[in-house]
């Protein structure tokens, strides 16, 4: 009798919680279903579960996602960049201390080239029947902010074919577990074949029914729990061979809503903001937020990450900053409402004549209206762009930098976000000499200046 295998994978959650009482109410049904069928049920997670965006997380750095993917028997889990780059070395160091599930890993090393404690490249499963499934996992190579925060990236996919020679010579069915996006996991099938499973994310992409390349089945499901996926493999015990495979991604939104599904998502935010409640300035007056005029609350922003990065100059987004911070006492929880982006500050060196062109660029009328999603952007649209010793005549299309007109040849520093350094926003960004500041994000360098503003 073949034996029937149920893999369950959820990707690129980034701490939407209000899909989760729906996810965790489905597989809990699930588990039980398929215990009384007594079919096998493995869950699996693909990285940017954690997302700082919101207050439980940011509270916790994270440890409240790794208690819900214990609640729910989670078998393993990769990393996303998420988990990887927005949060500081010790933080991600000490994630999964309370971990119940396996995180699996091959291209994440520390300074010392040593792959961290809790962290396995490979292992090794045996189901019911004594299949033995092989799994690994690999993460996106953003090498250089890796190494910012104390960390070593290794080639995904070189990395994939040292595990794969390991794990074809021990296992039956090989399954990756990759936070590479669509392109990578087509590639894994490519230069793979054996490779029978890959669970992907990162790019939010949705294979409904999942993607065939020869023996490789490709699966994934989506972005914030708008989907989870369902494997199910059909093996063949006494030749250990999949004989049947089938792939869907499972529109969350047609889930049975269970009973106290709104107390739990509040419960979620409120346990956040009472984590985060701790006062840092107090106010005598009101700064007012505003994505279409220049105001007080980003142009403080501004002038923060001008300082924060010791520039000639700055320039950011008025809709970076979601809201106005009212008169009266400033807490942690505050700064995170109207600043919740994994966005850290940088440096830009740039000649006159390309930072001209940059600035120029700003002027155009479609930016403030732009609706903008992803990048590390947690607002809604640009806004109108908010500058700092930089000044612009505009009947002549001349600027001037801290009062002087520019120098075409001169080079300068201008502070600015790092969000303008991955999107096509200004090329002549993307291609200058580059200095991030990490671990801190906005909201950080926002705190730092109310402190020397308003500090008692």
């Amino acid at each position: 009798m073949n034996e029937i295998l149920h893999i369950y994978h959820t990707n690129d959650i980034h701490s939407h919680f209000e899909n989760w009482p729906k996810i965790r109410h489905f597989l809990e049904r699930k588990q039980v279903q398929y215990a009384r069928q007594n079919e096998e049920m493995l869950l699996f997670d693909l990285g940017d579960h954690v997302d700082r965006w919101h207050p439980y997380t940011e509270g916790t750095m994270g440890k409240a996602n790794v208690r819900l993917l214990n609640q729910l028997g989670y078998l393993a889990a990769t990393i996303g960049n998420n988990e990887g780059i927005t949060m500081p070395h010790e933080a991600l160091d000490t994630l999964y201390e309370e971990a119940q599930f396996d995180v699996i890993l091959a291209n994440l090393f520390d300074e010392n080239g040593k792959r961290p404690q809790w962290a396995a490249p490979r292992k090794l499963y045996t189901t019911k029947s004594g299949v033995k499934i092989g799994v690994t996992g690999v993460t996106a190579g953003f090498y250089k902010l890796y190494r910012l925060l104390g960390w070593q990236l290794s080639n995904p996919l070189e990395e994939l074919g040292k595990q794969m020679d390991i794990l074809k010579k021990e296992a039956d069915i090989l399954i990756v577990l990759s936070h590479l996006g669509i392109h990578e996991d087509r590639l894994i099938a490519k230069l793979y074949p054996e490779v029978d499973l890959v669970l992907g994310g990162h790019t939010h992409h949705v294979l409904a029914k999942g993607e065939l390349d020869g023996r490789t089945l490709l699966a994934a499901a989506g972005k914030y729990g708008y989907y989870i996926g369902h494997v199910k493999l059909e093996i063949d015990p006494a030749a250990k061979k999949i004989v049947y495979q089938s792939a869907r991604a499972l529109p969350t939104g047609n889930f049975q809503e269970p009973p106290g599904e709104t107390a739990e998502i509040e419960h979620y935010y409120f346990e956040g903001k009472k984590l985060l409640n701790q006062k840092l300035v107090y106010l005598p007056e009101k700064l007012e937020s505003d994505w279409f005029r220049e105001n007080r609350l980003a142009g403080l922003l501004c002038d923060a990450v001008m300082e924060w990065c010791d520039a000639d100059c700055a320039f950011l987004n008025a809709g970076l900053v979601l809201d106005s911070l009212e008169h009266g006492p400033v807490t942690k929880f505050d700064l995170h409402r109207i600043l919740p982006h994994p966005i850290n500050p940088c440096l830009i060196e740039l000649t006159g004549e390309k930072l001209q062109e940059v600035l120029l660029s700003t002027l155009d009328p479609k930016w403030p209206q732009l609706e903008l999603k992803g990048l590390g952007f947690r607002g809604k649209i640009m806004g109108r762009f908010i500058y700092r010793n930089i000044g612009f005549n505009h009947a002549f299309r001349k600027i001037e930098v801290g009062g002087r007109p520019l120098e075409p040849d001169r080079i300068y520093r201008l502070g600015t976000i790092d969000m303008y350094t991955f999107g096509d926003f200004f090329p002549h960004i993307r291609e200058a000499k580059i200095h991030y500041f990490m671990p801190e994000f906005l909201r950080d360098v926002m705190e730092w200046k109310l402190l020397q503003e308003y500090g008692q």
